[in-house]
């Protein structure tokens, strides 16, 4: 990684974007209508609807997330947190049934977890201006090497990692401490190089091309968590603690 440790991301991140957790309908809303833009408007993976709003069965059971713009005050990114439903904690959760046959339950069963402390992650997404590079015209998200730049010319991922993390808070505030997530290959390399250790629990599906079932636990990625990190997800949480009323 060549971004100099001697820089505070904390301190970058909050000139540039401000995380907010989506609690209200207003905020939600928000959430729809960027997802609409990114995966039924520019990806083509859904439908285009009337509304303009990209939302399915689990949005009502999910936590939603979204990354704004400081500069231009818009909503840039989304995420979102699928929890099983309380009513039916064995109803499955997406990632459950897009992998059923293909789950390696000697590494891990997600149907003997304590299924009120985990969930899955999907439904990231970036708006198409903050998805500048050609490799990222067929992707909602993503991080690449060349987000870290070289020695010369050293960059950094805010939009991503500010989401994944966010992410990470949310899900901690909520008492989730397992985290599933249908990942790229690429994905699992560079969640590494952040410190975070995503574990594959099955055989690769196809799913928007080909993913591979990953886990990953809330607690292992903020106690081993790099001290380069820290100031960003301090940062990050601060967001999340400050804006929970909206």
């Amino acid at each position: 990684m060549f971004l100099p440790e001697i820089l505070n991301l904390g301190n970058v991140f909050k000139q540039y974007f401000e995380i907010v957790p989506a609690y209200s309908s207003k905020l939600k809303d928000e959430v729809y209508r960027l997802r609409h833009k990114v995966y039924c408007e520019d990806l083509k993976y859904e439908q285009i609807q009337a509304d303009r709003r990209e939302v399915d069965e689990h949005d009502s059971y999910s936590l939603h997330l979204l990354m704004r713009s400081i500069k231009t005050n818009e909503f840039v990114g989304c995420t979102r947190i699928v929890r099983p439903r309380l009513e039916n904690p064995r109803h499955p959760l997406p990632f459950e049934v897009i992998c059923s046959g293909m789950l390696d339950q000697s590494i891990m069963d997600p149907i003997q977890l304590q299924r009120h402390s985990m969930a899955e992650v999907s439904r990231l997404a970036v708006i198409s201006s903050y998805r500048r590079r050609k490799d990222e015209a067929n992707r909602a998200i993503s991080i690449s090497d060349d987000d870290f730049g070289t020695s010369k010319q050293p960059r950094f991922p805010f939009i991503p990692v500010g989401l994944y993390l966010g992410t990470t808070e949310l899900a901690r505030i909520n008492g989730i401490t397992t985290l599933f997530v249908l990942a790229e290959q690429r994905q699992v390399t560079h969640f590494s190089k952040l410190g975070v250790e995503l574990h594959v629990v099955g055989k690769p599906v196809e799913h928007r091309g080909p993913r591979v079932p990953a886990v990953m636990n809330v607690n292992d990625i903020i106690v081993n968590m790099r001290t380069f990190f820290r100031p960003l997800y301090q940062t990050i949480a601060a967001d999340i603690k400050r804006n929970m009323s909206q």
